[in-house]
């Protein structure tokens, strides 16, 4: 990466944390009002404070997963990692998604044929095929499933290079294993809600990663705004994303697969992308080389 490059990851960096910062701020604000001896929220505050970073957790780090090991590696190749490191990324996507485990092989698939068929009848998931995000969504599940069990015809050049540990995969995409996760969520709101609607996030932890997929490949494909005049109807759904670690950049991903930081513009910060930086400069990871058109 030239200093150009640095500069401007170095930048977006700083932006985001000072978003962060603010955020951060009003969070304090709140909850110094919250725990005012006069609030009836006061003896509560806690209990929603567990509540709300467990579920905070479980949000980014399923999404981290996601966009890392799954999206960016799995089906782009964008990195490369032993198969000792490989298997630990495959555990850690079990761990972070959970009841909603995806299998890295099988979504690498699945996001191949979208970039290379994206809103024809061919796409495994498009506003343009389907007209409502639940029948997208199961739609998208069905050929999922078939790619799991391998009963699609698929042509060879989408399967090439896939991380792949079957006996993992099979367990960890049962039903007794989604259960089990979906115990182990009722379990902590059972030991820490105190209120009713704090039940209310259960459905978000059962489908996390769907709820994930579909924000991106039904609300990404209709709207936001567009650096790059593709063929399909991605956008970039987030103008600052801190909220989908990068992966709202949609337009600017399927303009340049391959490229790891799915920022551009000044403002489009990637959070994923310093992590990637970094797990490379350890040697978690080994970046493969990318002439960027965008820095040139």
């Amino acid at each position: 990466m030239n200093w150009i490059g640095c500069a401007a990851v170095y930048r977006n960096f700083i932006i985001f944390c000072r978003t962060i910062q603010v955020l951060f701020c009003l969070l304090y604000a709140i909850s110094l009002h919250l725990a005012h001896p006069t609030s009836r929220f006061v003896h509560t505050l806690p209990i929603l404070m567990a509540i709300l970073i467990f579920f905070i957790a479980h949000w980014y780090l399923s999404l981290f997963t996601q966009t890392f090991f799954l999206h960016r590696y799995a089906a782009h190749k964008m990195f490369t990692m032993s198969k000792g490191w490989e298997k630990v990324f495959f555990i850690l996507t079990y761990i972070f998604q959970g009841s909603s485990y995806l299998s890295p092989r099988a979504y690498g698939i699945l996001h191949r044929l979208h970039h290379a068929h994206a809103d024809t009848e061919l796409d495994p998931h498009s506003p343009v095929v389907d007209d409502d995000p639940f029948k997208m969504m199961l739609r998208t599940r069905n050929i999922f499933v078939a790619i799991e069990e391998e009963t699609m015809d698929i042509h060879p050049k989408y399967m090439k290079d896939l991380p792949d540990w079957r006996p993992f995969d099979t367990w960890a995409s049962t039903r007794t294993s989604r259960y089990i996760w979906g115990l182990i969520y009722i379990g902590f709101y059972v030991a820490f809600a105190t209120q009713w609607w704090m039940f209310l996030l259960l459905p978000l932890h059962f489908f996390m990663g769907p709820i994930h997929g579909v924000i991106i490949n039904w609300f990404a494909h209709k709207y936001g705004y567009r650096n790059f005049d593709t063929k399909d109807t991605s956008r970039n759904f987030l103008p600052v994303d801190i909220f989908m670690m990068g992966e709202s950049y949609h337009n600017n991903h399927h303009t340049y697969g391959g490229r790891p930081n799915f920022g551009i513009r000044w403002h489009e910060f990637d959070p994923t992308y310093p992590v990637i930086l970094l797990l490379n400069a350890v040697g978690v990871i080994k970046l493969k080389k990318y002439k960027d058109p965008v820095a040139a």
